[in-house]
């Protein structure tokens, strides 16, 4: 499972001209679910997002988690994560977990990001989605399960 993190003063997904899920100041989180996958991997990564330092604190440093600022997390399903680009011009999916497999992800992911965050909105999963943000800084990082739990199978599971 991977997730790209973005620090945002504001961020908002719109569906067919819609605005189906926005936040002020926190996380856009993109998160993509390849092969393998498991809800370890996702409560392993909800966990580092919530926890992860990437807020000024009154001195200026990156000190402060969304938890400790009260932020909000806007969560946004993304296969492109999982693009192939080493061969040829147009990307490979294959990396990518099966719409059903990463669409119950993707829910568990954000139910278990609700549990710990008060304002959590969210994309439509597998919809053609406008998201605007303003990156604060910018900060954005960047986070594989793989790092954590080694290589994955080539399965669904």
């Amino acid at each position: 499972m991977r997730i790209l993190l973005q620090r945002v003063s504001t961020a908002s997904v719109t569906v067919a001209g819609e605005v189906v899920g926005e936040i002020g100041s926190g996380l856009l989180a993109f998160v993509g679910i390849g092969h393998g996958d498991t809800e370890e991997h996702a409560d392993y990564l909800v966990e580092k997002m919530i926890n992860l330092r990437l807020f000024e604190d009154a001195g200026g440093k990156m000190n402060l988690s969304v938890e400790d600022i009260g932020g909000g997390v806007l969560i946004v399903s993304q296969f492109t994560l999982y693009a192939d680009i080493r061969k040829g011009r147009r990307p490979s999916f294959d990396n990518a977990a099966s719409p059903e497999v990463a669409k119950r992800l993707y829910e568990y992911f954000v139910n278990r990001t609700k549990i710990r965050v008060a304002n959590v909105a969210t994309g439509v999963f597998q919809a053609d989605m406008l998201v605007r943000l303003a990156n604060d800084g910018p900060v954005t990082v960047f986070h594989d399960s793989v790092d954590k739990f080694g290589n994955k199978s080539q399965s669904d599971g």
